[in-house]
């Protein structure tokens, strides 16, 4: 089973969920997001705000593949392109922080790791582009089980993250809230740094020979 992770471009957007790529919940303000709805331009919206991100500021989600087909998302941004993130009561967001604002699994792959395996991917190229942490609102609520998805409906994801889902990925509580904490995963702590390790010493270790030389002379130089 092959998995793998790519950026959301306006290329792949249609790999999305239908509700996923009508949601707008993170993007828009909500009496604009009401309006969009009204119009039928929820699409149009969506995608818009995908463009001007990656205009703006470059990458800002992965899809993750399993033998080629879409299992799961994840949607990233600085603070002042999220309008919603300015309405929970632990906000804002750090100064020196991106905010994890979406990340759905796909029903048919819940339980399969596709969740986390998201969550280190985005912190893998959020790494290597400078960035300090990821921070994300969570919903200490009660989800029905899955990975990382709540269910609002029986087709609809939630768009705030369980915070139970959050700290088991490695998220700390920075500003508590009986119902919507503010989480924050420090790059320098990721749990991706250390597989990107892993995964270096195992590819140079499967390209080295082991040979075997005679022993150097005593005093010979090293």
């Amino acid at each position: 089973m092959s998995r793998e992770c790519v950026g959301i471009t306006l290329d792949n957007i249609e790999e999305l969920p239908k509700g996923c790529r009508r949601c707008v919940y993170w993007e828009l303000p909500p009496h604009l997001g009401s309006q969009a709805e009204e119009f039928g331009t929820l699409e149009l919206e969506k995608e818009s705000w995908v463009s001007g991100v990656l205009l703006e500021w470059g990458s800002c989600g992965r899809i993750a593949h399993v033998d080629g087909v879409p299992a799961g998302y994840a949607f990233y941004a600085p603070p002042a392109a999220v309008p919603r993130a300015a309405a929970f009561p632990t906000s804002p967001v750090g100064a020196d922080a991106v905010l994890l604002c979406g990340l759905h699994v796909v029903p048919d792959f819940s339980g399969s790791g596709i969740g986390r395996l998201l969550v280190q991917d985005v912190v893998r190229d959020l790494s290597r582009r400078g960035v300090k942490a990821l921070e994300a609102f969570g919903d200490t609520a009660e989800r029905p089980r899955g990975e990382a998805h709540g269910r609002t409906g029986e087709d609809t994801p939630s768009c705030v993250l369980p915070a139970a889902f959050l700290r088991a990925v490695g998220f700390k509580t920075v500003a508590p809230h009986h119902r919507w904490p503010r989480l924050r995963l420090e790059m320098r702590t990721g749990f991706s740094w250390k597989e990107d390790v892993e995964a270096a010493i195992a590819q140079l270790l499967g390209s080295v020979t082991v040979t075997t030389a005679p022993a150097a002379p005593v005093g010979a130089p090293r």
